[in-house]
């Protein structure tokens, strides 16, 4: 016990919160878990639900607090363009890698490894989602690699259980991460107005970059996936920070970017001046090459949007629970309860759906259907779940009150962070245009898509209703450009609703009265008066 203070005594404060288990505090991800067919790897999550919410909590304040610095040149005047970190975020990172957050689902063949990949992603997001953009983009990257037979060692050892963050040739590291570099200033999202040249390399096999990038993700990695234009046209490259003869490939970094939040991870802008690269895939097909990648990092801004929601959800609860006002505690009051309750129902969707996509995604090698659902539903769920997080964070603050905005609550870290996952990959608008663009060029995908709401039809009247809808307006959708954001809300809604209703949740009635049904207001906290609102808060966070 601490002493008092002269003045006051420190009492109605919560207990700290760090020190829990984040895989046994969260029913829905249990069972989400075991619906998707990953209980098979439960020990796995298990033990990282205990890891993050301790330890990778605890380590993740000091990786913020101290960001990333560039040093562009040693003390005598030698280029070097590393990135230093603090301590912490290498321990955070190497917990990750050996975790398998960036590799389970390529190292273990078993059906549903990336169901449970994409839960250990989850539960690292709500710890230290910074460090998420590395690891999700070495993720992401694998399977491109591995169909070049030339760059065989850079795909083996993108899925080793371990982190290495020297910057050294690649044939001296047991383990590599990888960046990527795709936007430039001029073009943004449109990425074929790219204006970085590739020339074929005659004594290397591979290529020599000219160009500059306006956004280098996660500068510090090993290689960097990157488009330029060839001469058969916009081309992907794998450019090393290495060049094979073991010199240091020419390229600079410029500055890194002074982001609003994602304070951990480092982006910059960068130069290459003749740096060499191989090229992935042929030549004129680099944004085919790229999109086999977007799938997956899509479902991880899925996955990154949720953890967030998630991890609001508990510090809010937390608080609640524990923090006294006028004569009770905050979470015995009613309004606050039915605001508790709606992030609850919010949270708990997200996540139900991001792991259905992940079930598509790990068996879209072998079933058609489930490899068109995964193409639609991860630009519907990206585009929705990302939109949806600031809103949800910022009532999570107001639910610790001026408490929630300082930096010791965690609340500030996440609310920078919530954006994020909207823009990086593809903004809004660009999930939308996807989404029509599917639906006009690729028929499976809307028989995917209806498909998978059929499979819940009868089991609720507001559903049903929204379903009858969908039908006749997906039958010109394509055409409807300036509707496209309503138009996709409205699918994510139906398609949240398919999976809570068929999973038989505890919360899918309510889902449907209030997001199609229309018993809900435009803020958090507007359910109807007969919700359950305690059954809810309970199953959200165990006492």
């Amino acid at each position: 016990m601490t002493a008092p203070f002269p003045t006051h005594d420190v009492d109605n404060q919560p207990p700290e919160f760090a020190g829990r288990d984040l895989w046994a505090d969260d029913i829905a991800l249990r069972e989400a878990v075991e619906r998707e067919g990953a209980v098979v790897f439960r020990g796995p999550l298990e033990a990282y639900g205990r890891l993050a919410g301790g330890d990778l909590l605890r380590l993740s304040f000091d990786a913020h607090r101290d960001r990333p610095r560039l040093r562009t040149h040693d003390r005598f005047g030698h280029r070097l363009d590393l990135v230093e970190f603090h301590p912490n975020y290498h321990a955070v990172m190497a917990s990750a890698i050996e975790h398998g957050v960036s590799a389970l689902s390529w190292r273990d063949d078993r059906p549903g490894s990336h169901v449970a990949r994409a839960a250990l992603s989850y539960l690292h997001g709500q710890a230290e989602p910074g460090s998420s953009c590395p690891l999700t983009m070495t993720h992401a990257a694998v399977p491109v690699l591995r169909r070049e037979a030339t760059l065989h060692e850079w795909a083996a050892k993108a899925t080793v259980p371990h982190y290495d963050p020297g910057d050294v040739p690649i044939g001296r590291k047991r383990g590599v991460t990888l960046g990527m570099g795709m936007t430039e200033k001029q073009g943004g999202s449109d990425v074929r107005a790219n204006t970085t040249r590739a020339v074929p390399s005659s004594g290397e096999g591979g290529y020599t970059l000219v160009g500059h990038k306006w956004f280098f993700s996660a500068p510090m990695s090993d290689g960097f996936l990157v488009l330029a234009q060839a001469p058969g046209g916009l081309s992907c490259f794998l450019m090393p920070r290495w060049r094979p003869d073991g010199t240091r490939n020419a390229f600079r970094l410029m500055r890194l970017k002074d982001k609003l939040g994602d304070w951990s991870n480092a982006s910059s802008e960068v130069e290459f001046d003749g740096a060499w690269a191989h090229r992935v895939g042929d030549e004129g097909r680099g944004v085919a090459t790229i999109i086999e990648m977007v799938m997956l990092t899509r479902l991880d801004c899925m996955l990154g949007s949720s953890a967030l929601m998630r991890m609001a959800l508990a510090q809010a609860v937390h608080h609640a629970r524990h923090r006294h006002a006028f004569g009770k505690a905050l979470a015995a009051h009613a309004l606050m309860q039915n605001v508790l309750a709606d992030l609850a129902l919010e949270a708990e969707a997200s996540l139900a759906f991001s792991l259905r996509v992940a079930r598509a995604v790990d068996r879209s090698g072998g079933d058609a259907r489930e490899a068109a659902l995964a193409r639609i539903a991860t630009a519907i769920g990206k585009f929705h779940i990302c939109k949806r997080a600031p809103a949800f964070v910022n009532e999570a603050q107001e639910c610790l009150g001026g408490a929630g905005y300082v930096e010791e609550s965690l609340l500030p870290r996440l609310y920078r962070q919530a954006p994020l996952n909207s823009i990086w990959e593809g903004s809004g608008n660009i999930q939308c245009l996807d989404v029509l663009r599917a639906l006009s060029r690729e028929p499976e995908t809307r028989a995917a898509f209806l498909a998978e709401l059929e499979a819940a039809s009868g089991l609720d009247p507001a559903f049903e209703r929204e379903l009858a809808a969908l039908r006749t307006e997906l039958v010109h959708a394509s055409a409807a450009e300036a509707g496209a954001r309503r138009l996709v809300e409205r699918m994510a809604l139906a398609l949240q609703a398919s999976v809570l209703l068929r999973a038989a949740s505890p919360v899918a009635e309510l889902f449907c009265r209030s997001r199609l049904g229309g018993e809900r207001g435009q803020a958090f906290g507007t359910l109807p008066g007969d919700a359950r609102f305690t059954s809810l808060i309970d199953r959200a966070l165990p006492e």
